[in-house]
């Protein structure tokens, strides 16, 4: 289910919450009678013996203990902050594996937790935005991108140079475009980065990221080369892999659009990693719904020194703070 642990939260917090009520307005008082009416019995003063006598039961008094805890935990998670994992290289150099970021739950709308419907709209996506959404194809998986396209663009891909094209306001098919956002790359540059790759039996296959200065080699493994993507007024660096081509053949074909342009329909979005040849984003598979979206990244609290699918070896303190 796309949000089992939201909804075993949310019956966590519920059924502690009854009972933390119910202990708080009846069972209490009626203890405190209890109390009252044996030691006017007895005609003694309250004491230890007495009060063991008339104590809540163990399993009460931990639900009603934790249950502050569980309220809280719950308002902050699905309304305002909400922690994730970066487990893939499709946003470097950006975001790194191991990363573990803030999502801010409210930047695009106050949602109902369990089934994302908006209860309060308060924003929308601007170009540049990093997200954190529901693959739209799985919705129980959580994808991280950059947004690229809004609703109404028309987005241009050129798989040969890697650059992109936005027409805003030019979803329309029969609409003559003539003006395109300001999109400037600058020259490319040798990243400190190094994707290394593994030989099977039926090709190479990549296994990882290495974060290694430029004037030192690494066997079998190749350089990613780095440039700054101008995105209107958004700027970032992106990856690419020096010679690779893209598989143009398995981009996503929307109807009546020319092969790598798509124009983006209402209420959805263009996504794109910015390790642009190692990110699964909208060019294979389509829009991202409004509906889907959960956040916006904006900050990294904690970051391990790790390989996707391994574990940590060291800590990156310099990576906390501020997603630019």
């Amino acid at each position: 289910m796309a949000n089992m642990f939201a909804l075993i939260l949310a019956i966590a917090t519920l059924i502690t919450g009854i009972i933390w009520c119910v202990d708080r307005f009846k069972l209490a008082p009626a203890r405190r009678a209890r109390l009252a009416e044996l030691a006017a019995a007895d005609d003694v003063a309250i004491d230890k013996t007495l009060q063991e006598k008339v104590k809540q039961p163990g399993w009460i008094e931990t639900c009603a203990s934790i249950f502050p805890v569980l309220l809280v935990v719950f308002i902050v998670r699905s309304f305002i902050y909400e922690p994730f994992q970066i487990p893939s290289g499709s946003m470097m150099p950006t975001l790194l594996v191991g990363d573990f970021i803030l999502v801010e739950k409210f930047a695009y709308g106050i949602k109902d937790p369990i089934t994302q419907t908006t209860l309060i709209p308060t924003g929308h996506p601007k170009r540049g935005d990093i997200v954190v959404f529901k693959y739209p194809p799985d919705p129980k998986l959580d994808y991280i991108k950059r947004v690229i396209g809004l609703p109404g663009d028309r987005v241009i891909y050129d798989p040969l140079s890697k650059t992109v094209t936005v027409q805003p306001g030019c979803a329309d098919s029969t609409t003559s475009c003539t003006s395109a956002l300001p999109i400037t790359y600058s020259d490319m540059a040798p990243s400190d980065f190094v994707q290394t790759y593994d030989s099977n039996g039926s090709g190479e296959s990549s296994t990882g990221f290495l974060q290694v200065p430029p004037d030192r080699q690494v066997q079998g493994g190749v350089r990613l080369a780095e440039r700054t993507e101008n995105l209107g007024n958004m700027s970032h660096q992106i990856l690419q892999v020096p010679g690779q081509q893209d598989q143009v053949g398995m981009y996503y074909r929307q109807r009546n659009q020319q092969l790598a342009e798509w124009s983006v329909p209402a209420g959805h979005y263009f996504m794109m990693g910015d390790n642009r040849d190692d990110s699964a984003d909208s060019r294979y598979w389509g829009f991202v719904p409004e509906r889907n979206l959960v956040g916006k990244a904006v900050a990294i609290w904690m970051s391990f020194e790790k390989q996707e699918g391994q574990w940590p070896t060291g800590v990156r303190l310099e990576r906390i703070g501020a997603i630019h």
